[in-house]
């Protein structure tokens, strides 16, 4: 049971407020929770919060952040918090599917619908149903479309038939439409979208040794086919789970770690890699799984740093050479360098290896954007500094160590087509037969992109 539900954007905007049970003291709860959010050290937030004093006294705030947005839920009942956990992810996947994608402009443009979409779902803070076969029966209101989709217009990486610099693997605003359209839209597309997602974490030390890597993969599946549509998706055969099994002739393709959605079936799993399922119209992830410290190809991107200061006059040089290892026919989008800089920095003198390339000065760091990076190709900049807090001895030699503050540096990446742990999508067979003559459309989609990709310096 729970007292409210509120969605809060990024800023701690309110977007959606809903008091099931008026126990609540206002909408004054929806800013007491964004202010003990922002209050917390760290990047990393609890996801349960408990207020102490006031009128607010030993509520629990159960949160989760999807998109750039916090779903957030309250309760003053002494329930498991892996429930309401459960109900906010499904209120995600449900308001996603229903406004075509989960954003602030989508959520701002259909706040009728998401409102409608509550009081089906909960009745005096208790849940009814979150199936969407029920749900459809009930409600009414159309979803405004928003504008196309594309993959750069998020802070995060897009899914589902992105356009790509690289490739149009299907039309951008093909899968940001909602699940249910008009009634009397006989335009209807049969359409599938099969994203391979991988996120790499990467943590080198200053002489190059690699003291860290973690790939977190999911494969996720967007339907519009009817429910219960039959689908089999053969996955490379090579794929194998934990250091003792070995599939096959080549040097095989391992994760540690997997699970599945529950609607999968792994009858053929075991001998031909092959999972079976009958989805439900909208979104869900089919499989997620993890590998650990030995990936099968090199690491995407290597930087050779070299640091000379000046103590004397004060002035730091920074040269960076960025080295690309993936395969020539591949290349890496959106790249960004983050290096922190110490305090004082007044000025910058750069000298970059190509025109498309970019770097400035902004909240204490250097930001250094490369739009594409092709495979094979080596890039480098020569950053020249003022740092007149940090002078020393005057005549003083040049120093190569670097100064305090400086690094380490991070790499913000997007790789399409490709995955950092090998694992690909061989098939994607529908066993589902239209009426007419059309049939249904199948896209395909890898991409691997950094979540916490470090380079000490």
């Amino acid at each position: 049971m729970i007292s409210q539900f509120f969605i809060l954007s990024s800023k701690g905007d309110p977007l959606i407020y809903k008091d099931f049970r008026g126990d609540s003291g206002g909408r004054d709860v929806a800013e007491l929770f964004y202010r003990k959010l922002t209050g917390l050290p760290g990047d990393e937030s609890p996801v349960v919060m408990v207020t102490s004093g006031g009128h607010h006294d030993d509520r629990h705030f159960i949160h989760i952040r999807h998109s750039g947005l916090y779903l957030v839920a309250t309760t003053s009942e002494n329930i498991s918090p892996f429930s309401l956990l459960e109900l906010l992810s499904r209120l995600a996947t449900l308001l996603g599917d229903y406004c075509g994608s989960l954003s602030e402009g989508t959520i701002s443009r259909n706040v009728a619908l998401v409102y409608e979409l509550l009081d089906e779902v909960l009745d005096y803070g208790y849940v009814q149903t979150t199936s969407m076969e029920m749900l459809r029966n009930f409600i009414q209101t159309e979803a405004v479309v928003s504008k196309p989709f594309s993959l750069f217009d998020l802070s995060s990486v897009g899914l589902f038939g992105a356009e790509t610099q690289q490739s149009k693997v299907a039309p951008s605003s093909a899968a940001s439409r909602p699940i249910l359209t008009s009634r009397s839209d006989q335009s209807q597309k049969n359409e599938v979208f099969l994203d391979v997602v991988e996120r790499l974490s990467v943590l080198i030390a200053s002489n190059g040794s690699l003291l860290k890597v973690d790939v977190q993969g999911e494969i996720r599946l967007k339907s519009f086919l009817p429910s219960g549509s039959e689908m089999r998706i053969g996955l490379t055969e090579e794929f194998c789970v934990g250091k003792s099994e070995l599939r096959g002739y080549g040097p095989g393709i391992r994760v540690d770690e997997v699970s599945f959605h529950s609607s999968v079936l792994l009858e053929e799993f075991e001998s031909h890699r092959i999972l079976r399922l009958q989805p439900p119209q909208g979104e869900l992830t089919v499989m997620r799984y993890q590998l650990s410290d030995d990936l099968p190809s090199p690491l995407p991107f290597r930087l050779f740093p070299s640091v000379q200061w000046d103590r004397g006059s004060g002035r730091l040089q920074v040269y960076l050479k960025l080295r690309c290892d993936l395969p020539p026919k591949s290349q890496a989008l959106n790249v960004r360098l983050h290096l922190p800089l110490p305090r004082g920095v007044v000025s910058l003198s750069q000298e970059l290896s190509g025109p498309e390339q970019k770097a400035e000065l902004g909240e204490g760091a250097l930001r250094w954007d490369l739009p594409r990076v092709q495979g094979g190709s080596q890039l480098s900049g020569l950053f020249q500094m003022d740092v007149p807090g940090l002078p020393g001895p005057p005549g003083q030699a040049p120093s190569t160590s670097a100064p305090l503050g400086l690094g380490p540096a991070s790499l913000s990446f997007e790789l399409p087509r490709h995955t950092c742990s090998g694992l690909q999508v061989r098939f994607l067979r529908l066993a589902f037969r239209p009426c007419g003559n059309a049939n249904p459309h199948k896209w395909v989609r890898h991409l691997s992109h950094s979540d916490a990709y470090v380079i000490r310096i």
